[in-house]
């Protein structure tokens, strides 16, 4: 699991020290674990099961769609963390598949800041970003490099999906000063529970190294059935993991609290 740090210019309005303490004391005990889970805000199947989870998940909802503000809402109720989860262009697929606001390559620069800082208002309570597809647009310098410096300005971190292995994110992050988090594994790649099961276990294994990890989930078609993988390893993570949001993964990432707007 990679992280990278703010620069130290925003070391005084990002950060603050007990939260490093924090941080290290608990590193030093065993594992901690961040599930997010994917596309939200359309009503996907398992959502309201997936939301009533017995654990802190981090919640990536997309902006524009008929339940985003709701299920945001609902997550934040309920003690999850919330991101935002923006539509980026593949190298492959529907652009049907993108929704609405979608980060495509042959944008302008003023319309990408644009459609970045209104998916951000769209979606209430939101700390960080992540992206739906994305393989095109997160090897795309130009792009990433705008999306990350609005991340900045809006005090999120990004959490990248790993989509592709040409990203450009860590280094971009890097040098522009946003913390950022990197996925590990997707449990749902494919949609049968022997997989699920089978990626459930593989995580399960990597949880004895008593290091920090990050899986991916989804709701929507196979999101029932992922519900009932979590519901089935969770007890057996929290043996050797504490799951925790996204954030608390980043050494003293001081969420700013995002109200509804």
């Amino acid at each position: 699991m990679k992280v990278l740090f703010l620069t130290a210019i925003m070391l005084n309005t990002l950060w603050s020290q007990p939260h490093v303490e924090n941080a290290v004391a608990k590193s030093n005990h065993h594992s901690e674990l961040a599930i997010v889970i994917d596309d939200f805000g359309n009503n996907m199947g398992g959502t309201e099961e997936m939301l009533q989870l017995p654990v802190p998940l981090t919640i990536a909802i997309m902006p524009f769609l008929p339940t985003t503000k709701e299920d945001a809402k609902s997550a934040h109720k309920q003690g999850h963390e919330v991101i935002v989860h923006i539509p980026m262009e593949p190298l492959r697929g529907k652009a049907s598949w993108l929704g609405p606001g979608a980060i495509t390559t042959d944008l302008s620069d003023k319309e990408i800041r644009k459609r970045i800082s209104s998916a951000i208002d769209d979606v209430p309570y939101a700390v960080g970003m992540n992206h739906h597809m994305g393989s095109k647009v997160t090897a795309d310098e130009r792009i990433m490099r705008i999306v990350l410096n609005i991340c900045r300005e809006r005090g999120l971190y990004y959490f990248d999906s790993k989509t592709t292995d040409k990203s450009v994110i860590p280094k971009l992050a890097n040098e522009i000063g946003v913390p950022y988090l990197e996925n590990e594994l997707f449990f749902d790649d494919i949609y049968t529970i022997s997989h699920m099961n089978k990626k459930a276990r593989e995580l399960e294994r990597l949880l004895d190294d008593d290091e920090n990890h990050i899986a991916i989930g989804h709701v929507g078609i196979a999101g029932k059935k992922m519900v009932q993988v979590l519901n089935e390893y969770i007890p057996i993570y929290q043996s050797d993991a504490t799951i925790v949001p996204l954030s608390e993964l980043i050494p003293s990432f001081d969420m700013i609290d995002k109200q509804v707007p």
